[in-house]
């Protein structure tokens, strides 16, 4: 390989001749072989974002010189396009706040600028990283400010819509499933009937629920500490800076963003982030609820509950033929319980921020990102290749629903709890239902136990008859 050589303030550093970074780039190369785990796309293009806009708001100001400045927006938008992602080479485990993760931004626009301006890679009297790319901006709020910029942009963009095409899918399902009774379980054992499309019917509340308060908390993330530069006074910034670069972020993404009341408190917290994470992760809890709820559901075919079929897409075993799995169940919870991880973590390097910085922003970042990355995927292929599918086994449901001896507590206000209790576990005994034990006994006349043993009507709320 051939290489160059660059300086940094440490002296000089080795360097691929055809690489786009630079010195310090190189050094974090060097410093953190780690993971080979890279910060995501989105957040690449969310820092290219910021760089771009920097560079209108600095030419604006008069600080940034207009040739410079336009070859380091033209180098920007190239990034945006997705041109140079392999330029982005440090790992996810790095220096604290992200200071490689901003020089390698930095040294990639100063060199592709470089060569707009028909210079050579390296010659930083043309360009340098430091003072034109990062003009006006530290490591300290551009990293958090992406951060920002690329969940929300993720979360708005591709959770969001998952979810709600979730909670639509489920919906319907309840629509489809009204007419179907089964039997309810409580503590994984008989319980009294419910309809179907009532247990789906919940499911969808529960998505919908979670989808308004990650709406909610997503919306604290359009705060931005853009010009808080190293720690929150602004150092080396314009008087405009802040309002210029907000323009123009919100005029390249076409959202609204805002600048942080207090721009102490927005870089030293990641309140806003936590936010977020606490509301995904009730949408987490809901989504392996009803996971697992289908896994029982369609267990067996033959030995277990098998009161519901879900859409066959893959040959279940190795060794046993015509085997089917729950395998999109099964992959919600693996992506659950890495979310929660994810979580964890997010958790933990929150809390470890100290006086005017919190420099754990970099796994912060890939944690954040890849938690939001993988349930939007995973959602959305969980709708569209499982609950659109999902079709009922009436028989078995309404069979279940008479054989459950908790049927006689429709019973309770004509004979005592004690009388009822009696039956249920003479009729378990028996291996009958209860209507014929109840019919056998001639505890009640034929017409009012008909009334009362109707299993559909015990599904009916008497609160809300119009609904059911």
């Amino acid at each position: 390989m051939k290489y160059r050589t660059e300086k940094d303030t440490l002296g000089e550093v080795r360097v691929p001749f055809d690489a786009y970074y630079g010195a310090q780039t190189q050094r974090a190369v060097e410093n953190f072989p780690v993971s080979r785990l890279r910060l995501q796309p989105t957040f690449i293009r969310a820092q290219a974002i910021i760089k771009l806009a920097a560079a209108k708001a600095n030419i604006a100001s008069g600080r940034l010189n207009k040739k410079i400045g336009k070859a380091i927006i033209v180098a920007a938008e190239e990034i945006l396009t997705g041109r140079f992602s392999d330029q982005f080479v440090v790992d996810v485990f790095q220096a604290g706040a992200g200071t490689s993760q901003n020089m390698n931004m930095n040294e990639v626009l100063a060199n592709r600028a470089i060569e707009i301006l028909q210079g050579i890679r390296g010659d930083y009297r043309l360009v340098h990283p430091n003072d034109h790319p990062n003009m006006s901006q530290s490591t300290n709020d551009t990293i958090h400010v992406a951060i920002h910029i690329a969940g929300y942009t993720e979360i708005t963009g591709c959770l969001l819509p998952a979810v709600e095409k979730l909670e639509s899918a489920l919906r319907k399902k309840s629509y489809e499933f009204e007419a179907i009774v089964k039997t309810g379980r409580t503590h994984l054992q008989d319980a009294v009937p419910v309809r179907l499309g009532q247990e789906f019917g919940a499911y969808s509340t529960m998505i919908g629920h979670a989808y308004d308060r990650i709406e909610e908390a997503t919306d604290r993330l359009r705060e931005l500490c853009i010009g808080g530069t190293a720690v929150g006074t602004g150092l080396n910034t314009d008087p405009d800076f802040r309002s210029r670069i907000l323009r123009q972020i919100n005029k390249i993404t076409g959202y609204q963003f805002f600048a942080a009341v207090d721009m102490f408190e927005a870089m030293q917290s990641f309140d806003p982030v936590l936010a977020v994470c606490g509301a995904i992760r009730t949408l987490v809890t809901s989504l392996r609820k009803i996971a697992d709820d289908l896994r029982l559901l369609t267990s067996g075919p033959r030995t277990g509950l098998g009161e519901i079929h879900l859409p066959a897409v893959q040959p279940g075993s190795s060794i046993m033929p015509g085997k089917v799995n729950p395998v999109l169940p099964e992959m919600i919870d693996m992506i659950c319980f890495h979310s929660l991880g994810c979580d964890a973590t997010i958790l933990a390097a929150a809390q470890a921020g100290q006086l005017e910085l919190n420099v754990m922003m970099p796994v912060i970042t890939y944690n954040f990102l890849l938690e939001i990355e993988i349930l939007s995927n995973g959602i959305r292929a969980f709708t569209e290749k499982c609950i659109t599918g999902i079709k009922a086994n009436e028989k078995v449901c309404l069979r279940f629903s008479e054989l459950s001896p908790s049927i006689a507590t429709a019973l309770v206000d004509h004979i005592g709890y004690q009388h009822a209790a009696e039956l249920a576990k003479e009729a378990l005994d028996k291996d009958v239902t209860i209507r014929e034990l109840a019919e056998a006994k001639k505890i009640l006349d034929s017409e009012t136990l008909s009334k009362l043993l109707d299993v559909r009507r015990m599904t009916e709320d008497p609160a809300y008859p119009k609904k059911q």
